[in-house]
This record gives C-alpha cells, sequence and structure tokens, in this order.
C-alpha cells in the first residue's frame, strides 16, 4: 500500500540522516501519498506557477509540487532539515531551500520579479494563524493559499455569520476560505492528538473591505470579540474602554441592533459598523 511505503521510506530518512520528530517544532510527517495528492490538487498547480512551501520536513510533498509547479521555494525553520533538504535536490533548478522563520521573510523579498504565486503547506498547528495573517497582510500576497490545519481551526475559519469569531472575520476579509478534506490523525508520524484538515483559502484581488486603515479596522473587530457571547454593545464598551451610552449611538448609526452579539455579524456588516466609529 501507498501509506505503508511512505511510512517505510519516511522512517528510513529519519534513520538515515539520524533525525526524530520535534515536538516543540510541531513536526509530524504526512505519510499518506492520497493526501499529497489532494493538496497537489487543490492548489491547481501549472508548469506557470511558483510556490511558497512553508516547512517542508523531509520534502515528501515538496517532490508532488516540483512535479507540477514551475518553482518552489521551501522555507524550513529547523537547520538539519534545510540541510538535508539542500542535499536531496541538489542540483534541481526549480527549488530554491531557505533556513528561516517564514514570519521573519517577506514574500517579495524571495520572489525577486515574480508576484503570482501559491503557498502550499502542512503547518506546525502553533503557528497557523500567524503563518495565514503573514500571507494575508502581506503587501505581495498569494492568489491562493492551501494548508493543512487542525479540523478545529478549519471549522472556526470557515464559521458563517452566528459561529464567527475574530480568526475567521481576519481570514474572509481577503479571502474565501473552504475545507477541501478532513485527514486523519493516522495520515502523519508520529501521530498528532487531533484530526487535520486540508485548507483552501482563495485570496481575493482586494480585501472585501477598503480602507487604509487595516489597524483600526481590527481593533473595532478585536473590541467586538472582546467578550465572548456577550451583546455587541457590551463587548464593544468593554474592548474600546468606552460607555454603553458613547458605544449605542455609533451601532444605531451604523444600523446594527447593539444587542446582536459579535459572532452573528458579516465582514461588511463589521466594514459599516468600523466606518460608523471612524466618523
Amino acid at each position: 500500500m501507498q501509506n505503508e511505503s511512505l511510512l517505510t521510506r519516511t522512517k528510513k530518512l529519519l534513520a538515515e540522516y539520524d533525525l526524530h520528530a520535534k515536538k516543540g517544532l510541531g513536526q509530524n510527517f504526512l505519510i499518506e501519498g492520497g493526501v499529497l495528492k489532494k493538496i497537489a490538487a487543490a492548489a491547481e498547480l501549472t508548469p506557470t506557477d511558483t510556490v511558497i512551501e512553508v516547512g517542508p520536513g523531509l520534502g515528501v510533498l515538496t517532490e508532488t509540487l516540483l512535479e507540477q509547479a514551475g518553482k518552489v521555494i521551501a522555507i524550513e525553520l529547523d537547520n538539519h532539515l534545510a540541510d538535508i533538504l539542500k542535499t536531496r535536490f541538489a542540483g534541481v533548478d526549480k527549488i530554491t531551500v531557505i533556513n528561516d522563520d517564514v514570519l521573519k521573510v517577506n514574500p517579495a523579498d524571495i520572489l525577486g520579479k515574480e508576484t503570482n504565486y501559491k503557498v502550499v503547506a502542512n503547518l506546525p498547528y502553533y503557528i497557523t494563524s500567524a503563518v495565514i495573517r503573514h500571507f494575508l497582510e502581506a503587501p505581495v500576497k498569494p492568489n491562493t493559499l492551501v494548508l493543512m490545519v487542525q479540523k478545529e481551526v478549519a471549522k472556526q475559519i470557515t464559521a458563517q455569520p452566528g459561529e464567527m469569531s475574530l480568526l475567521s472575520v481576519s481570514v474572509q476579509l481577503y479571502g474565501k476560505p473552504t475545507v477541501v478534506g478532513k485527514v486523519s490523525a493516522h495520515c502523519f508520524y508520529p501521530a498528532p492528538n487531533v484530526d487535520s484538515a486540508i485548507l483552501k483559502i482563495a485570496v481575493y484581488p482586494r480585501p472585501k473591505i477598503e480602507t487604509d486603515d487595516i489597524t483600526g479596522f481590527f481593533d473595532i473587530a478585536r473590541a467586538g470579540f472582546s467578550a465572548n457571547r456577550k451583546q455587541l454593545v457590551n463587548s464593544l464598551a468593554n474592548g474600546l474602554k468606552a460607555t454603553k451610552a458613547e458605544i449605542i449611538p455609533v451601532l444605531e448609526k451604523a444600523g446594527i441592533d447593539p444587542q446582536r452579539r459579535a459572532e452573528s455579524l458579516t465582514i461588511d456588516e463589521w466594514g459599516i459598523l468600523y466606518r460608523a466609529f471612524k466618523k
């Protein structure tokens, strides 16, 4: 079976290079070939595509990306793994391995003149939100992100009004997220404690809310979610250090019932509310 062969191959690579998965870096190696194909299919790669792969690990997914994309830029934090990747893919012109923290890498600096790119990643779960934000807020944004994330995180990101969170607002402001498929913990070595999901984010040409003050927008959204499951008037007053008497007129000007809860607002309504506060 392909699953068994990939597991065997992963174990051999780990043994060959005297490696073990580092729990502190959230390293869990994907050992299910079918999942690799799903990730690549979701990215809809072509020979003209440039892909930034985050956390390539042993390079198993990297091989699949190299078969379909025109260029792969692999960013690996672990020094040892980065050296292994450089050795494994020595002589392959289509790949560049960067040994660095992805959160410190400006996409524009590594892409050169290329501005059209995709991000594919089997992310360590502890940096999922930070990495998504890093790329969605970058001056040069990807047109697509395909990410392996915790199943619950994927559920939060794709939530609809009624179950929205600051995370779902933060992502859906910039793109449309969909769950491509669910992935069992048994598809990894070693197996994590939770199941995962393949998340695809189709990035909009422009954010849904046009503003030159994105920090101000998120100040309002963050305040709205500052008191979980509370009425919006209370959570905004709490988050903005204001009185209810100051908040209510702004909500009314925005046409939003003060008794609604933050999780019920759409992205467009957050935009209307932000503009009402700005005025």
